[in-house]
């Protein structure tokens, strides 16, 4: 499993039947988890001194209830490639984002996710600084350009991930509200500048464009929804989509990629079966290897690992 264990303004604090207590900075959250089907005693005082709880309805759906929470607030990430940078660039060496509760449980951060950020931010590092040296001795130098696209980008966590890495990328999601989010996001990271292009559009139709114009990319990310619709009403169910979408978007690969990340939050699309299409589609006929994963977050009362989704890191070598 790919953990992601480098937060230091969240963790999971404890989790029982059907719900985790959560710490985002300062503020307690309680989110149901559908993984979370145990019951063991709610011992953590989190659990009596939470600031925002969400319900869930019986008939779908539910609604917050808060407890001296703001509409809004922040929480921080660092960066592990990041970690010596600052004597070579006047960036933040963290991605801050902006969080506030909103519909079905979310706060606008899948902080599991940093696993994958940690991954690839790394790959867009050794690349573009591959004449050996580090950060602070002198002697570093950018040695290629890389271009990632990320797509179903929601708020921008992977997209301030590569390009605080130093990548050009190109951020696309259906959602006008969720790609505005994503340049706040961006500014607060010290990355308002930093060659992203931001695109609401429906991925799809975004990707066949892209074919049809030539455009390559050296990394692409996706982490499709399991149901959604794009600007124009288009209809996007997972278990349907993603092999035909995959296969399309295999074409925008460079001659010299460096990854291809899928990310999956559907029980349906285990790693095993992320790891066949990955390897059907890219292996089979560009080399490189594949390797998928559960992705999951520690949970401090208990040492134990929350399990919070599967992925697929392709890599060219």
């Amino acid at each position: 499993m790919w953990i992601a264990n480098n937060w230091k303004d969240y963790e999971v604090l404890d989790t029982s039947s059907g719900e985790k207590l959560e710490r985002w900075g300062k503020y307690i959250l309680v989110r149901p988890d559908p993984q979370v089907i145990w019951e063991t005693p709610h011992g953590h005082e989190g659990w009596r001194k939470k600031n925002g709880h969400y319900h869930r309805s019986a008939k779908g759906g539910g609604e917050w209830e808060f407890f001296n929470l703001p509409d809004e607030w922040t929480v921080s990430y660092p960066l592990p490639c990041l970690r010596d940078r600052k004597a070579e660039t006047s960036r933040e060496n963290r991605l801050t984002f902006h969080l506030k509760p909103f519909s079905f449980k979310h706060t606008g951060l899948f902080p599991e996710q940093a696993a994958n950020w940690d991954w690839f931010s790394e790959l867009i590092d050794s690349a573009m600084h591959s004449d050996g040296s580090r950060p602070g001795t002198g002697r570093f130098s950018v040695e290629r350009p890389v271009k990632v696209l990320n797509l179903f980008a929601y708020t921008g966590g992977a997209t301030l991930a590569a390009a605080a890495a130093g990548a050009q990328v190109t951020h696309v999601d259906a959602s006008k509200g969720m790609v505005g989010w994503a340049r706040e996001n961006a500014v607060s990271s010290g990355l308002g500048d930093a060659p992203i292009r931001w695109l609401v559009d429906d991925c799809v139709k975004f990707v066949e464009r892209e074919i049809r114009r030539g455009n390559r990319y050296d990394g692409i990310i996706m982490d499709p929804p399991s149901y959604g619709r794009g600007p124009r009403g288009e209809v996007w169910k997972i278990e349907e989509s993603i092999w035909p979408f995959l296969n399309l978007t295999r074409q925008l690969l460079s001659e010299d990629a460096l990854f291809f990340l899928i990310n999956s939050y559907t029980t349906g699309l285990q790693p095993a079966v992320l790891s066949y299409m990955t390897n059907t589609v890219l292996t089979s006929s560009l080399g490189g290897r594949a390797a998928a994963d559960e992705i999951g977050l520690p949970v401090t009362g208990s040492g134990l690992i929350l399990p919070c989704g599967a992925s697929c890191r392709w890599t060219a070598k």
